[in-house]
């Protein structure tokens, strides 16, 4: 039965206690170790039991408990210091940024993602992506970075994860109760909640905005849910993350990036720089342009130069499978009205979403509508950025892999939000206050060679009494909700050891993590495990997508070898792993273990949260664990281990079995010695000098303040200062650019480097340049519009030249009528052997973001010397 009128039921607070509802509601308190130790004094069981949801604990609270704490001044007075600590952060003028580039009263950033994870009662989240979302939220906060998220309120969020009896996952969906969560609905001047309509073929779909206050950061997600959505299918758009069928997708993805633009214009806010965070907003860049061209009056190729200009696209996924396509047909279906309002035909509105633009059989690929568009792209690691390049080189045809603009940004963690509260104090004794305010400043982790082994080693030990008391509840838990024999549950109680070497493994559930890597030989796993002098124990969690079936039967294999008797008591999975379970895993395992077939990992983030909490990672030398240790090579003490020297194999089973073998050679001889060897007083020496280690080396550039204050630094501001000087006297460097880059491509075919020539080059010695002189052809463009360059390196095996230095040549004269003459010397050959060059010439303009423009690039081939 519906409701005739709703009303929001608030809890009923004593006056002392009336702040409690504003300290729920701002989610800065899922990182301030005070905070929740604030919610947890109220109720440590009821904290528990609403999922770690202040604003649903307040309404659930007895109030016998409320008047008791409104009368325990101790109570009281951690309350006003909370209250106190959440104003002053609030209130703070003195952030990185405003320090560094001064105090921003609007958002300047509109940064857009499909799924951001916060908290864990917050269920908008499915893993890497949406961690990292919401790492890159907090750490904006912290920094004071004027930037607002945008994204979608899903009523279901992801799956909760249960498995049966054979050990196979099965899929759970709770409504999330919006008004129980930390969020507030935005509304109207009149009161009513503030909406969006955004057309879909036939109808218009009404989203309305909901608000997350994110400390300082203003997180706002749109919901379809409404009455006003009269057909289903439309209330249901944001049901579920992830959920659904090509169609639902293509319709979040709509609404994610057109109506969260849309969304910002109806707020009242007008950013600059628009990030989108994986391709699924991609559309956003579509609505920005045709905003533009209404608002400025442009044309859509000027107002694609202008939205350009102030687009950041970053790309998380090595797996072809990773990108959304969607088959034109479906994208004829909600976009053809749209194609025609910016005034582009359907075969130009498909090519900005195809590798071929000539093919009319391609998909619509989301990331390749996100390349085209923005100014800027990057991967999430250096590794990841390489493979990126490789990945979509048609974009860029002929520009050499090194030279295609796509850059990296290595992604990095929110340490307040994962590091222990008994370490954060063990920092706060010896490294003071610094390793919280400024994690990047390498120096502000130098204390922890003053860090007593003792003390450390006793903190750790108690984090993992914690995981193993954590994993025995759970277990308990899960066999009783599957009507397991009590007798079966009673021995759950018993599984693990609190003193063993304890081994981590959780994150997503699909193939090319190799989650049973380590399972390969089971009967030397099974000695390993089992040894009674040095015993080892594996704790798993993650899940498999509901359509992922391989990922699915990785799960049911390690739960049928944790039910056989070698494995019984030393190796669980731990249902539904969420930021809760992720929680008391990074912070209470020894040994983080990370498989990926390599170069699969694009990061992978799980590792930084364990290594800031003292754990070693055993890992694959893919995304980021490639990049640190390469940063940790040579340094004194070793940060952990790699498995293996970064090989890859075209054979993924071979390269299974080859890489097996030293992850165990390394448990057996290096990892369990180095851990069970003891002192007299019992501490692993050699062990803590690692840990220390890889503390000191990683946490001050593995952590999201560095990462923000880069993209900040090398995208945000470059961004919106070239955006703002361009559109000065309405937009007419854009349109200037706009008609020149045609005047370019329509010309483009007639350039030609007809001649080559210049010093003799038998024989040099190392420190000497190359002067060369080449004949080109321009047709009808000028000299101001290309760059020639020669292209200097060495000479590989392949007869390709590789580690290239470009220099500019002058136009000196002009031969004849279209030709002329370019001269210059390159830098000097800094190393002996086989080298080569070549010429290209590149377009060229003072406003261009780069010289590399998709097709526009003309190499020297081999002909007669000048």
């Amino acid at each position: 039965m519906k409701p005739i009128h709703s009303f929001t039921v608030s809890p009923k607070l004593p006056v002392s206690l009336q702040r409690l509802p504003e300290l729920a509601q701002n989610l800065r308190w899922a990182w301030n170790q005070d905070a929740i130790a604030l919610f947890r004094r109220l109720d440590r069981d009821l904290w528990e039991i609403t999922g770690h949801n202040p604003v649903r604990m307040l309404g659930a609270i007895d109030a016998t408990q409320l008047e008791a704490a409104a009368t325990d001044p101790g109570f009281l007075s951690h309350l006003e210091r909370v209250c106190r600590d959440l104003d002053s952060y609030l209130a703070d003028n003195s952030t990185w940024f405003g320090r560094a580039h001064g105090n921003v009263s609007a958002p300047f950033v509109a940064y857009f993602s499909a799924e951001f994870g916060l908290t864990e009662c917050l269920s908008i989240f499915a893993g890497g992506l949406g961690l990292l979302a919401g790492d890159h939220v907090k750490s904006a906060s912290d920094l004071g970075v004027p930037l607002v998220g945008v994204g979608l309120l899903y009523q279901q969020g992801y799956f909760r994860q249960y498995l049966n009896e054979g050990g196979w996952q099965q899929e759970a969906y709770e409504d999330n109760d919006f008004y129980s969560l930390p969020l507030s609905l935005e509304r109207r001047p009149d009161g009513l909640p503030l909406t969006v309509e955004i057309p879909y073929p036939g109808r218009q779909v009404v989203a309305q905005v909901w608000r997350a206050q994110v400390g300082r950061i203003a997180l706002y997600l749109l919901d379809t849910n409404t009455a006003r959505n009269t057909l289903p299918e439309d209330r249901d758009l944001t049901d579920q993350l992830y959920g659904g069928d090509l169609e639902m997708r293509i319709r979040q993805e709509i609404m994610l990036g057109i109506g969260g633009y849309q969304a910002l214009k109806t707020l009242g806010l007008e950013p600059i720089v628009y990030h989108m965070n994986e391709g699924h907003s991609a559309f956003l860049a579509l609505e920005r342009i045709r905003w533009l061209m209404i608002t400025h009056n442009l044309s859509f190729a000027e107002a694609r130069e202008a939205a350009a200009a102030s687009l950041v696209f970053t790309t998380h996924t090595p797996v072809e499978a990773g990108h959304d396509y969607f088959p034109p047909d479906l994208v004829d279906r909600y976009f053809r009205d749209y194609a025609q309002s910016l005034g582009v035909s359907r075969q130009d509105f498909l090519a900005l979403g195809r590798r071929n633009s000539a093919d009319d059989n391609e998909p619509f690929c989301m990331t390749v509508l996100a390349l085209r568009l923005a100014n800027h792209s990057n991967g999430v690691s250096r590794l990841h950025g390489e493979v990126t390049r490789r990945m979509w080189p048609a974009l860029w045809p002929e520009v050499p892999e090194d030279e295609i603009p796509i850059s990296h940004v290595t992604n990095g963690v929110h340490l307040p939000s994962w590091i222990s509260y008994e370490m954060d104090q063990l920092y706060e004794r010896y490294l003071g206050s610094r390793w919280k305010e400024v994690p990047s400043d390498e120096s502000a982790w130098r204390g922890i060679d003053r860090v007593p082994a003792e003390e450390l080693w006793r903190t750790h030990e108690r984090r993992r009494e914690r995981l193993v008391t954590f994993v025995r509840r759970r277990l308990r838990a899960q066999l009783g909700a599957r009507g397991a024999p009590e007798a079966e549950i009673e021995a759950a109680g018993e599984v693990l050891d609190l003193e063993a070497l304890t081994i981590g493994f959780a994150r997503r559930f699909a193939p090319y993590k190799r989650a049973a890597l380590l399972l390969r030989d089971p009967d030397r796993l099974a000695r390993l495990l089992n040894n009674p002098e040095r015993p080892v124990q594996v704790i798993f969690s993650g899940k498999a997508h509901p359509r992922d079936e391989a990922g699915k039967q990785l799960i049911r294999q390690i739960v049928a070898l944790s039910r056989e008797e070698p494995f019984r008591r030393r190796l669980v999975f731990v249902e539904d792993y969420d930021m809760a379970v992720a929680r008391y895993l990074v912070q209470g395992a020894d040994i983080w273990l990370n498989t990926p077939r390599r170069p699969f990992e694009a990061s992978g983030t799980s590792g930084m949260k364990a290594a800031a909490n003292g754990a070693l990672n055993l890992s694959i030398l893919d995304g980021w664990w490639d990049e640190a240790w390469q940063q940790a090579r040579g340094r004194q003490a070793p940060i952990g281990w790699a498995i293996g020297h970064g090989e890859t194999y075209e054979d993924p089973d071979y390269q299974d079995q080859i890489e097996a073998e030293p992850l165990y050679d390394l448990l057996e001889c290096d990892v369990v010695p180095s851990f069970y060897d003891r002192g007299v007083d019992g501490l692993p020496r050699q062990w803590i000098v690692r840990m220390k280690a890889s503390i000191g080396n990683l946490c001050h550039f593995f952590n999201s303040h560095r990462m923000v204050r880069e993209y900040a630094e090398r995208f945000y501001l470059p961004a919106a200062k070239r955006f703002q000087g361009l559109s000065a006297a309405e937009m007419a460097r854009f349109k200037a650019l706009a008609a020149w880059r045609k005047r370019v491509l329509d010309n483009w075919s007639q350039l030609r480097v007809e001649e080559v020539g210049g010093d003799s080059l038998e024989d040099i010695e190392v420190g000497s340049g190359v002067r060369v002189r080449a004949r080109v052809y321009l047709g009808a463009l000028t000299t101001e519009d290309i760059a020639v360059e020669l292209y200097l390196g060495r000479v590989n095996a392949a007869g390709e030249i590789v580690e290239a230095e470009a220099t500019r040549l002058e136009p000196v004269a002009a031969d004849t009528e279209g030709h002329f003459i370019f001269d210059g010397t390159a830098v000097p050959c800094s190393k002996s052997g086989l080298h080569g060059y070549t010429l290209r010439a590149l377009p060229r303009h003072p406003d261009l973001a780069t010289p590399f423009l998709p097709g526009l690039i003309v190499w020297a081939r081999p002909g007669p010397k000048a």
